[in-house]
């Protein structure tokens, strides 16, 4: 059968060169059938989403490792932060480059290849005699991460009918929600218990166990026709899909400019004592999960009223925080409705590029988790630029400002699919 996904197409706001038609129902998997029960599909399903739960893990281990594992390398906790860093620049880079690059290759072992190479990054980091091995590790952590993400993001649309496309898609997203929640802290709870090498080396062995479960529940999921890197640029330059690549980093800059940062903003701003931060982090993550399953749910019906939403609400939390968040129960709840909002973004804005690029899901997911790697990185650098020279609140004001921007993207950009959403 053939993946339509990848065909380009005639329709409204697209380019000349797209010539060819869509069907009207979704591309599926080659093993579908009456005979295929549906159980099949959502555990096909659940595999992708604890293959994306495991690069977001993975990527994020070493925020609650730099105290154990750069003395012992022999860095400053400042150079070993570049394990974070560099693996989110790689993914950036990777994403958008690894889909040409597996050209017709089955998406099944794709994926299956991608998570051993998450396998082998976190296995090398986690016997990494030195920091060189430790960064050539984290190296491959990220063109594994860049890599799952891109193919991930456009699956559901081939493992379930289309009446269950939206609750797959912020399934698999959830996954992303849920590392942050439950991956890092588990993390960094092995890593202070048995050593940062345990905790490394063990997100390398879950790798495996997904690489595994994918291989084992996901259908055979071939490709017609490859991805090509100058389609990807030609599809970076359609409108609706320019905007929702501009929204993404608008919110995903904004937000890491002053997330970087929440603590000292709680404890500074808000009056909360060191001892209550991880619950209110984790009040924060729990809204997050929330956030991404009822973001999705209302970016099915409407990707732009719901990303309007979404900007507004980051936009206001973050500039009324050095206001009025200044109690520990009014901190909490700005904290816990950033967090429900900030919970949507990803569902919601790859909602919106599917929906502008039906004609190629992979393409616009590739040059999604390329930006959304890139923001986090700004973001970051931003944020810290900010707090050096002006202070926590005036980071929240620049974290405000861009969701604003968003807004106004998302408001005068064009429809997704031409019009229609």
């Amino acid at each position: 059968m053939r993946d339509w996904s990848l065909f380009p197409v005639e329709a409204p706001g697209c380019l000349g060169h797209m010539t060819e038609t869509v069907p009207s129902s979704p591309p599926r998997s080659v093993e579908d059938g009456p005979d295929r029960p549906a159980w099949r599909g959502w555990a096909a399903v659940a595999a992708v989403a604890a293959a994306t739960f495991t690069v977001v893990t993975s990527e994020m281990l070493p925020v609650g490792l730099l105290t154990s594992l750069s003395p012992e390398l022999g860095v400053s906790e400042g150079v070993a932060g570049l394990t974070l860093t560099v693996t989110g620049l790689v993914a950036a880079v990777a994403a958008p480059l690894v889909t040409p690059a597996v050209g017709r290759l089955d998406r099944r072992a794709a994926l299956c290849g991608l998570m051993l190479v998450l396998a082998i990054g976190n296995l090398m980091s986690a016997w990494a005699p030195h920091f060189g091995v430790m960064m050539a590790g984290r190296t491959l952590v990220g063109v594994g991460m860049g890599g799952v993400w891109a193919l991930a993001a456009s699956l559901a649309p081939r493992l379930v009918p289309p009446p269950a496309v939206g609750g797959a898609t912020s399934l698999i997203f959830s996954g992303v929600a849920v590392a942050s929640v439950l991956g890092v802290p588990a993390g960094t709870y092995l890593g202070e218990a048995a050593g940062w090498r345990m905790a490394l080396a063990s997100a390398g062995l879950l790798a495996l166990l997904v690489a595994l479960a994918l291989f084992l529940l996901l259908p055979r999921l071939p490709v017609a026709r490859a991805v090509r890197l100058g389609g990807m640029a030609r599809l970076a330059r359609e409108r609706a899909v320019r905007t929702g690549l501009v929204v993404v980093a608008l919110l995903v800059t904004g937000h890491f400019a002053a997330y970087t940062y929440v603590r000292p903003v709680l404890e500074k701003i808000s009056g909360a004592a060191p001892a209550l931060i991880s619950a209110l982090l984790l009040a924060y993550g729990v809204a997050g999960i929330a956030g991404n399953f009822v973001s999705a749910a209302g970016a099915a019906r409407s990707p732009r009223a719901t990303l309007m939403a979404i900007s507004a609400v980051l936009g206001a939390v973050a500039v009324l925080f050095p206001e009025i968040g200044t109690s520990v129960l009014v901190g909490t709840a700005l904290l816990v409705l950033w967090g429900l909002a900030y919970g949507g973004v990803s569902v919601s804005t790859q909602t919106w590029l599917v929906a502008s690029a039906p004609h190629a899901r992979e393409a616009a997911s590739g040059l999604f988790v390329g930006v959304f790697n890139a923001s986090i990185a700004l973001g970051s650098a931003i944020g810290g630029r900010v707090v050096d020279a002006l202070g926590v609140a005036e980071v929240l004001w620049v974290g405000g400002g861009l969701a604003l921007a968003a807004l106004v993207a998302v408001t005068l950009g064009p429809s997704p699919a031409g019009g229609r959403e």
